[in-house]
């Protein structure tokens, strides 16, 4: 197995910080922490780097908030030279496992996304039905995934390529300032840092070379911790469900939630797979009803603000144009005519 020696330069290497700085700041440039940082971008940047160099970098706070979107969750913010500091170790590191993860790995990675993810999904049920006249999935989804990330397991995964001892250590140092009451056998990294979704992807492709090389399975399809086996046996699925489940908590100590199933997807009428945002069918794919809702309640909400002259145009017309982005990867020509004229927006006499 190839191991990587000399990292450690690439990331505090001035040039590689300037252009992690300039990737952190992305769409970030009104906040106050981005702007105190940009008064004084040179020193700022010599700072982390002197730190890294010396070894005397560490970790900043946690600042850790509730989101409720799609579902609540804690997401943990760190400081903004941390970041910069996480887009420097990131750029030198994940092309080591960029060139390994699997093809159907949509999640968090360069030219992928829940659209592509959803085409290749959609493109595999059209060629089992093709071949087998029906289709049957398993959807999986791994219980609280990022809250049960084994710390112990993960150095390992991570120590099979990052053969460079600096390097190491910061991401020994990275993963330690997340470690809660549970000392003894610490687990889960945060949901907010940037290292947390290569770890993510990282950790995970364990089970992606499971599913290929142990199970052969053709259709397989994962999105961080949501994935999906297609096959035209039910019996062959309930099988690799089970081997699936055992191989996760045998080797990662994952187990999967209570809405894992097997179950046919129906070709016209009746369930298709809810995955990536959409229900899809072989023939079709429709919008989720709760992506439905929360656009008409951020309509309504819009209405009132901009009847009191809380809202501008533009800042309605970003919202709109992003939801309709991912709508018309669905069939969902009609609902979005039908969505702009149901809200006209009229100032308050």
């Amino acid at each position: 197995m190839q191991s990587y020696r000399n990292i450690y330069p690439q990331i505090y290497d001035f040039e590689a910080l300037y252009h992690a700085y300039r990737r952190a700041r992305r769409g970030k440039r009104d906040r106050g922490s981005v702007r105190h940082f940009e008064q004084n971008l040179e020193g700022n940047l010599i700072q982390l780097q002197n730190e890294l160099i010396w070894g005397e970098y560490r970790t900043g706070r946690y600042h850790r908030f509730q989101v409720f979107e799609p579902k609540p969750r804690e997401v943990a913010s760190l400081p903004f030279r941390d970041r910069v500091v996480q887009h420097a170790l990131v750029a030198a590191i994940e092309p080591i496992w960029e060139r390994r993860f699997f093809d159907h790995s949509y999640a968090c990675r360069p030219g992928r996304g829940m659209h592509r993810g959803a085409d290749a999904t959609q493109a595999m049920l059209r060629k089992v039905k093709r071949e087998h006249g029906r289709v049957y999935a398993l959807k999986a989804d791994v219980a609280r995934y990022f809250a049960h990330i084994d710390h112990g397991i993960l150095r390992q995964l991570l120590a099979r390529r990052i053969a460079c001892p600096q390097t190491r250590a910061m991401c020994e140092e990275i993963l330690a300032s997340t470690v809660g009451q549970d000392e003894l056998a610490p687990a889960g990294i945060p949901i907010g840092n940037l290292t947390s979704q290569l770890w993510a992807n990282v950790y995970l492709h364990e089970l992606d070379l499971f599913a290929k090389h142990c199970l052969k399975a053709r259709h397989y399809v994962r999105y961080m911790d949501d994935f999906v086996v297609l096959h035209h046996d039910k019996a062959w699925l309930h099988h690799a469900r089970h081997e699936i489940e055992r191989f996760l908590w045998q080797q990662l100590r994952l187990y999967t939630n209570h809405k894992t199933q097997v179950f046919p997807v129906a070709l016209r009428r009746g369930r298709g797979l809810d995955f990536l945002g959409y229900h899809l069918w072989p023939t079709h794919r429709r919008l989720r009803k709760s992506s439905i809702r929360r656009i008409h309640n951020t309509m309504r909400r819009f209405q009132r603000l901009y009847a009191r002259g809380e809202v501008e145009l533009d800042e309605i017309r970003q919202s709109v144009v992003s939801w309709s982005a991912h709508a018309s990867h669905a069939d969902t020509h009609g609902l979005q005519h039908k969505l702009l004229a149901k809200y006209p927006l009229k100032r308050a006499a």
